[in-house]
């Protein structure tokens, strides 16, 4: 496709030299252009969806899943029909749970065609005609004004005072001033291209040309809407962990099933078909089948947790948990450090230096000099008088807050106005005429009639504009201070206005730049900033704690950038890179960029994805927040995207992972806590689950080895696994968080599920209740008790058993402590099984389908024993390991 490399810097002669007369205003010919569009194809994003039938057969794609079809498989070959249906609807039900999760994903491609314009001013064979702006092609001469959207990547031609608004592709709060000026420097960033407009920003001021440069994929949206599409979701690090876990165990039952068929086979004691039904048991029990299920229910109840509580909309379950595992933040600034609400916050005089308090466009704060408020004078009752005159902007209080209609910064002095006018009374001048902000002046100047009948000229603008005024109009005026005053406060990252004034006589009412250049009264500066958000410092703070990293990358000047960065205190030295001083780096100079730098200014879409993938080469689990167009590549390739979901870009927020619903940065330290509460529980829950499902298919194995029949069926083996495993999990979901959750550092990439002393645990715990299900078993035999009876009796006992694990595992400290009542839900859901399992023994029904029987008071006190006992056991081992730790600090700190 064609593209217009450099346009930046092409001159108006070289552009206009591919036009009839040289007249940009005589366009291409429609057979030029039909031929462009016939070779080039349609200015249309294209987005490439998977299928729901591909999705959904994706969710089959998993070792365990194979396993437990195989074993369907096996058992309705030979004729188990009921062992058959309840494998297969395990298998479905693991596979609708998945598909709900991916159907659910993002649709940012989607989002980014709707942000292109549907019709463009374009001039053809002369005459200036709208057409649909899919049949836009490259070297289209478009016609802008107010309001336009802007429909492909422009070089300006002509401009009239015209501003474009680019916050959502680069940063900038402000509308941009554009020029049609060729630019020198070829590496000139996004930002900085004064002479371009880029497809899906839009004219906020004034009117012009442009000449398209680029079409569809080729335009900066366009390459963003790329990234997105190329960019693959990661694995998050639970399901890693989660999914090597699962691996694990199933190549260790297959590995110990295919050897107990052979000594099975080769002993005799069975037939074949026998045999094969035990071993699907073995198998079937001994896969955690309820793992993948478990883990999602846990994530959706945490999911409905953090939309109630934390304002936090999480689109995909697994995101949840990876909060807890986060190493660094990579944050846009504009609208999720700051507010993007422009603010004065220093007033300078001839006289005096005021500082202002409040910040937003929420008319609430003072003026004030040392921390003391002052009365209005009337230099400075002037000075912001002339800021709210010299503005075309407005200020509204609507449902949503305090809001902006133009400029904001000249936001910012109609606030500062309304915060020493609580009552919102206006200047009782009159309004004669007005010069908009041009960007060959970079001042406005709006002409008045006074109460008194006075005319007066009130202006604002650049100071090194005014600044000259005022030495013009008194020769004694010494324009360094003022000037080192403006170094000052943009060394601090604030934007500086210059104030003034000009007394004209009343037969004038035209403003004109000749009268403005015979001098002004200069009324002082304005330092303004966007100001950080109040909850974002204190958030920080705990992220750091927590171990967490935070790096900021903005569109902003470097100095900018720089000081907001000291102000949030992202860290005791800020080291601050550009976008261009990046790209000039190697791919390993890159990692070690991102891993020491705390903000990266001036920065492109492509820059903010490699800064992601360059923290993600150095193995850090990164989040990335933001709410602009710019930020949506960088939000897929993140571990987990953040958008903001008031001022964020809806596409922005499809490709997020999740969404903060109050935009409060502040948020996300609340939901780091949940996810590292999460996954402490999910933890919990999957070494509650594994010893279950490795005692079961010890019992099958064990049986084999001694050559007995076998004690256990298929569908009780399913019943214990999913049935009774995920209710009494349910108690994992309300769980409390443990005590000190945020002062302990992320979990490093690629570190193990399970530790050494938890494989222990898993063995031993599956060893006794394998163990003394057996005996149990034997000795209800021995007595004369019927088969069926000695089963139900077995599965009883495991579920005990299960009961009593569940109250060790649930929290670091002893179980019979203060955290033994923390979770009382916990009771209710061991009621219910229980209920559940008086179901399953006493329920004709139910004892038809698991071939089950009633059992007597004794064998219900063998098995609320043998999960006395696995209780007992574990606490003990518990005890020891307290002991040991504590002595071990103890030791740690002598030293």
């Amino acid at each position: 496709m064609t593209k217009i490399s450099n346009a930046h810097q092409l001159t108006i002669e070289e552009l206009q030299s591919h036009y009839p007369e040289n007249d940009f205003e005589q366009g291409l010919s429609q057979k030029d252009a039909a031929a462009k569009l016939l070779a080039d194809g349609p200015n249309r994003l294209v987005s490439h969806k998977t299928s729901k039938w591909v999705l959904f057969l994706r969710q089959f794609n998993n070792l365990i899943i194979y396993i437990l079809i195989l074993a369907a498989l096996l058992t309705l070959l030979m004729g188990h029909y009921s062992d058959a249906i309840i494998i297969g609807l395990v298998v479905i039900i693991n596979a609708v749970i998945g598909y709900y999760q991916e159907a659910n994903a993002s649709n940012a491609l989607e989002r980014i065609k709707q942000l292109l314009a549907t019709e463009a001013t374009v001039y053809r064979d002369g005459q200036r005609i709208d057409i649909p702006t899919d049949q836009l092609v490259v070297g289209d001469v478009v016609f802008l004004e107010a309001g336009d959207s802007i429909p492909a990547d422009l070089r300006i031609v002509s401009a009239e005072n015209l501003r474009i608004q680019e916050a959502t592709l680069t940063g900038e709060a402000d509308s941009v001033i554009k020029t049609d000026q060729p630019l020198a420097d070829a590496a000139v960033p996004l930002a900085e291209q004064l002479n371009m407009a880029f497809a899906s920003t839009s004219v906020t001021n004034g009117s012009g040309m442009g000449v398209v440069v680029a079409t569809a994929d080729q335009t900066e949206i366009g390459q963003i809407s790329t990234a997105v599409n190329q960019t693959k979701t990661r694995v998050t690090p639970l399901m890693r962990e989660i999914n090597g876990v699962g691996a694990g165990v199933s190549y260790v039952v297959i590995g110990a099933a295919v050897l107990l068929f052979i000594l099975g086979f080769v002993f005799g004691t069975y037939s074949v078909s026998v045999l094969a039904v035990a071993i699907v048991a073995m198998v079937v029990g001994s896969i955690p089948e309820g793992l993948p299920a478990t883990t999602s229910v846990i994530l959706a109840m945490g999911v409905s947790e953090m939309a109630k509580k934390q304002h936090t909309i999480v689109k995909t379950l697994p995101a949840v948990e990876t909060l807890g595992a986060v190493d660094v933040i990579a944050t846009d600034k504009t609208g999720t450090l700051t507010k993007n609400e422009m603010t004065i916050k220093e007033i300078i005089t001839p006289e005096q230096t005021y500082q202002v308090t409040g910040n937003g466009y929420v008319p609430e704060g003072a003026i004030q000099i040392d921390g003391q408020p002052v009365e209005l004078n009337d230099r400075l009752n002037l000075f912001l008088e002339a800021g709210f005159e010299a503005n075309d902007t407005t200020l509204v209080n609507t449902d949503q807050g305090w809001v902006i209609n133009g400029e904001p910064t000249d936001g910012a002095f109609l606030t500062a106005y309304y915060k020493v006018h609580p009552d919102q009374t206006i200047p009782a001048n009159e309004e004669l005429d007005m010069l908009p902000f041009d960007s060959d002046y970079r001042y406005m100047a709006k002409l008045v009639t006074l109460p008194t009948g006075q005319h007066r000229i009130y202006l604002k603008g650049s100071p090194d504009k005014l600044l000259p005024m005022a030495a013009q109009f008194d020769a004694h005026f010494d324009t360094t201070p003022w000037q080192t005053t403006v170094q000052r406060l943009s060394e601090q990252g604030k934007r500086v206005i210059a104030v003034g004034y000009l007394d004209v006589s009343d037969t004038i009412d035209k403003v004109t730049h000749e009268q403005l250049n015979t001098g002004i009264q200069l009324l002082g500066l304005a330092g303004i900033i966007d100001p950080p958000r109040d909850e974002v410092i204190q958030a920080l703070k705990e992220m750091n704690r927590a171990g967490i990293d935070v790096k900021m990358i903005t569109g902003d000047h470097p100095a900018t950038a720089k000081a907001i960065g000291e102000q949030l205190g992202l860290a005791d030295q800020i080291k601050a890179i550009t976008g261009a001083e990046w790209e000039q780096l190697s791919a390993e100079e890159k990692e070690a960029a991102a891993v020491d730098h705390q903000v990266f200014a001036r920065t492109t879409p492509k820059n903010k994805l490699e800064i992601v993938q360059a923290l993600q080469a150095r193995h850090k689990v990164t989040a990335m927040t933001g709410d602009g167009v710019n930020d949506a590549p960088a939000l897929k390739q993140a571990d987990i995207g953040v958008a903001m979901g008031i001022k964020g870009t809806d596409v922005a927020k499809d490709s997020a992972d999740m969404i903060l619903t109050d935009d409060n940065f502040a948020t996300m330290s609340k939901a780091i806590f949940e996810g590292r509460r999460i996954y402490d529980n999910i933890k919990k829950s999957i070494l509650f689950l594994l010893p279950t499902s490795f005692a079961e298919g010890l019992i099958v194995a064990f049986t084999i080895l001694m050559q007995q029949p076998m004690p256990l069926q298929a569908t009780q083996l399913l019943w214990i696994n999913m049935v009774s495993a995920i209710t009494i999990q349910f108690a994992f979901i309300f769980e409390p968080a443990e005590s000190g959750i945020m002062y302990r550092k992320p979990r490093k990439t690629g570190q193990s599920l399970m530790n050494k002393h938890d494989v222990f645990q898993m063995a031993y715990v599956s060893i006794l209740m394998a163990l003394f299900g057996l005996i149990a078993y034997q000795w209800l035999i021995s007595k004369g008790v019927d088969q069926a009876t000695a089963s139900t009796m077995m599965v009883n006992m495991i579920i005990i058993s299960k009961i009593g694990y569940l109250f060790n595992i649930r929290t670091k400290e002893l179980a019979f402590s203060k955290a033994f009542f923390t979770n009382p839900k916990a009771f209710l859901i061991i009621a219910l099984m229980l209920a559940l399992q008086l179901i399953l023994t006493y329920v004709p029904f139910m004892q038809h389908v698991f071939y089950t029987e009633p059992l007597t008071m004794l064998e219900w006190g063998v098995a609320i024993a043998a999960g006395l006992l696995i209780l007992v056991l574990t606490e003990i081992d518990k005890i020891i390991r307290l002991i040991y730790h504590r002595a071990a600090r103890q030791a740690k700190e002598a030293k």
